[in-house]
């Protein structure tokens, strides 16, 4: 079955603009202009991803992200009109995997897609092979496990995203070592670092909160300030 894809936007003229991308691409499409009806085809149907507009006649973006958040787990590509960096931390900060300012061209925006399907696919098929070596890090009762992508905190599993679960990972296997932000960047995205770019400090700001972490004090994910982040020995 191809992969459905979500498109949520009141400007019809967008919506069905990179409604007839997508399918062209081969994906299956579900299309709504307001919230209500996003989460009602949600909840009855399966998808692999969500194009969410920030400005929505019934809701904003961000409040549909958290709802979504609350019991899925596919990648979320936020829309957004305005290109305030509070506006993409903020759809980070809620869960979403990546953003995306109008105007844009509808290729990138498929690039986009491409690149969040493929990294959900390999989240969800890691522990497939039985036979595959256990890749596993312990660190003071945080145990991250690369083939199931399970994340436990004192025995209780954390709920990542791919992304969350890949940023964590990189610097679990690099512990001791300070990871600047164009590094994690790079090797979580697989794309070019920009100075002004806030994603990696917005994830980190997730990770914290999904494990219980105060920010000036955290026991794991620490901020090494000018540097980048690191997690202790």
């Amino acid at each position: 079955m191809n992969d459905a894809v979500l498109i949520v936007d009141d400007e019809a003229a967008i919506a069905d603009l990179v409604e007839v991308y997508l399918k062209n691409e081969g994906y299956q499409v579900y299309k709504f202009y307001n919230g209500k009806d996003a989460l009602s085809c949600i909840e009855n149907n399966r998808v692999s991803l969500a194009i969410l507009d920030v400005m929505l006649p019934d809701t904003d973006g961000f409040s549909l992200c958290r709802e979504i958040r609350k019991n899925y787990f596919f990648p979320i590509i936020m829309l957004t009109a305005r290109v305030e960096d509070m506006d993409k931390i903020t759809g980070l900060t809620l869960g979403a995997d990546d953003y995306i300012t109008k105007p844009f061209h509808p290729l990138e925006l498929i690039a986009r897609v491409k690149t969040q399907l493929r990294r959900y696919t390999r989240y969800n098929l890691f522990g497939a092979s039985a036979k595959e070596t256990s890749q596993e890090i312990d660190i003071r009762g945080l145990l991250v496990n690369k083939n199931s992508h399970i994340c436990t905190l004192n025995e209780k599993e954390l709920s990542l995203t791919p992304i969350e679960f890949d940023i964590l990972w990189y610097l679990a296997s690099n512990q001791g070592r300070v990871v600047s932000s164009e590094e994690l960047f790079e090797a979580v995205w697989r794309e070019k670092y920009f100075d002004s770019n806030n994603t990696v400090m917005a994830h980190i700001a997730r990770l914290r909160e999904k494990m219980g972490e105060p920010a000036r004090k955290p026991r794991f994910i620490k901020t090494v300030w000018g540097v980048g982040y690191t997690i202790e020995k």
